[in-house]
C-alpha cells in the first residue's frame, strides 16, 4: 500500500517549467527509488529534465541512496525534480498531458501509437507536454487518465507486453525527441581520404607486374584478370592509406621473390 505523507509540507509545488526545455514527465505513485533514478537517466540522455513525482511511495525518494545510483550522472534531474500531492497540481503550464496506459472501456482519450502520435504533434504550434506514467504495480487510475488528451501505447509483443517504468520512460522519450529533431550523430572517427583514380591505377599496374613474375598472371592469356580487379577496387572504394598498404604488399612479395630467386 501506497505511504501517504504526514502533511503537504513534505510536497514542492511545481510552479515552473524546465528553462530548456518544455516537456515534462510526470510519475504517479512510484513505489521504487531505483526507478525514480533510472526515470531520470532516461530522460537526460535525450535532453529532457523537467520531472514531477505525484505521491510516491517514499516522499523523500528523491534523496534516497538507489535513486541517485541508477541515475548514473543525472542526478542534476533529480536535484531539480518536485513533488506533488496530486495529477493536477503537475499539469500547471502544460497544455498536452499524454497518458502511457489502456484507455478505460467505457469512455476517455484516444489510443494512439507514440510514433504516429508525436509525428502530428511534433508538426502543430509549440505546446507544452506533458508525458504520465503510473505507478509500477497498478499503472494509472481511471480519473488520472481522463485528465490526458491521448492515450499512448506502446507496440510490443502481444503476448508480453511487459515494460519497466524506465523502459518505458526511455521509449517514450527517444521517440518523443525524434520527431522533435532528434540529435545529430558526432563521428568517431577522422574523415576517410578515397584514393583518386591515379592511385588506384597505379596500384593495380604495380600488382599487374607483381602477379607476372609470380606466374600468377599469364601476359598471353591475362583472362580479364585485371579489370575483374579493377571492378573489385571500385567497390571496395579504397582509401589513400589502403592503397599504401596494397602497393605494401606488392613490394613485400617482389623482395621475398628475389630473395628465393637468388
Amino acid at each position: 500500500m501506497r505511504a501517504a505523507p504526514a502533511d503537504n509540507r513534505d510536497f514542492i509545488p511545481a510552479t515552473r517549467m524546465s528553462l530548456s526545455d518544455p516537456t515534462r514527465f510526470i510519475l504517479i505513485g512510484t513505489s521504487h527509488a531505483g526507478n525514480v533514478g533510472a526515470a531520470a537517466r532516461a530522460m537526460k540522455v535525450m535532453g529532457f529534465d523537467d520531472l514531477v513525482l505525484v505521491a510516491p511511495r517514499w516522499p523523500d525518494v528523491l534523496k534516497h541512496e538507489e535513486a541517485h545510483a541508477m541515475a548514473s550522472g543525472a542526478t542534476d534531474v533529480l536535484e531539480r525534480a518536485r513533488v506533488v500531492p496530486a495529477l493536477a497540481d503537475a499539469l500547471d503550464g502544460v497544455t498536452c498531458v499524454c497518458a502511457t496506459a489502456m484507455t478505460p472501456r467505457d469512455f476517455g482519450p484516444p489510443t494512439r501509437a507514440p510514433r504516429e502520435c508525436f509525428a502530428e504533434l511534433a508538426a502543430q504550434p509549440p505546446q507544452r507536454v506533458a508525458f504520465v506514467f503510473g505507478s509500477e504495480r497498478y499503472g494509472m487510475s481511471n480519473d488520472d487518465v481522463y485528465r490526458c488528451h491521448v492515450a499512448l501505447s506502446i507496440p510490443t509483443l502481444p503476448d508480453y507486453g511487459s515494460l519497466n517504468l524506465a523502459q518505458a520512460v526511455q521509449l517514450i522519450a527517444y521517440d518523443w525527441r525524434q520527431a522533435l529533431g532528434g540529435f545529430a550523430v558526432e563521428p568517431r572517427t577522422p574523415e576517410v581520404q578515397l584514393a583518386d583514380g591515379v592511385a588506384v591505377q597505379g596500384m593495380l599496374d604495380h600488382w599487374q607486374r607483381t602477379l607476372v613474375e609470380i606466374d600468377f598472371l599469364d601476359p598471353a592469356a591475362p583472362r580479364k584478370l585485371m579489370p575483374r580487379l579493377q571492378q573489385l577496387l571500385n567497390r571496395a572504394r579504397l582509401t589513400v592509406e589502403e592503397i599504401h598498404i596494397l602497393r605494401g604488399i606488392a613490394r613485400a612479395v617482389d623482395k621475398a621473390r628475389i630473395r628465393r630467386s637468388g
